[in-house]
């Protein structure tokens, strides 16, 4: 798979918060997000989980939750799940900077739906939605997607 786009800065080995970089490395899909008002998923062996407004992710480097969800309002830096701009349609959290988290060093690193006009993202890779179905029901938390 060839994303349609990746972070604004290309990919980098030396991924650090706010760089618009996508980490250059293997990455899994652990789980997901989706817009029930808005998708059908295929079937899928991801954990997914229906999107709702008081749903965010912290990308506060400094704050306990750095990396992880939150429920919104949150009063640190954050990203809101339900987007107007349709990216986070279908979110897939990819393990960068997952298990023992590293401060400064990225969050929120998704494979997520490519802007129509063609617009990098800030860090993540996306793919049209068309590729994401059909990768859906190919991918699991055993999936290994190689950024090179």
């Amino acid at each position: 798979m060839s994303p349609d786009a990746l972070g604004r800065a290309g990919a980098s080995v030396f991924k650090r918060e706010g760089d618009g970089a996508t980490p250059l490395a293997r990455l899994r899909p652990l789980f997901g997000y989706y817009r029930r008002d808005r998708v059908w998923l295929p079937p899928t062996r991801l954990a997914m989980t229906p999107i709702r407004a008081d749903m965010g992710w912290c990308d506060a480097p400094l704050h306990p939750a750095y990396n992880r969800p939150v429920r919104l309002p949150f009063h640190g830096g954050h990203e809101m799940l339900m987007r107007e701009d349709g990216l986070y349609d279908i979110c897939l959290v990819l393990d960068w900077n997952m298990g023992a988290r590293r401060r400064h060093h990225g969050s929120a690193i998704f494979l997520h739906l490519a802007d129509p006009n063609g617009k990098p993202t800030e860090g993540c890779l996306a793919v049209s939605r068309r590729a994401m179905m059909r990768l859906l029901p190919l991918l699991s938390s055993r999936t290994s997607i190689r950024m090179r």
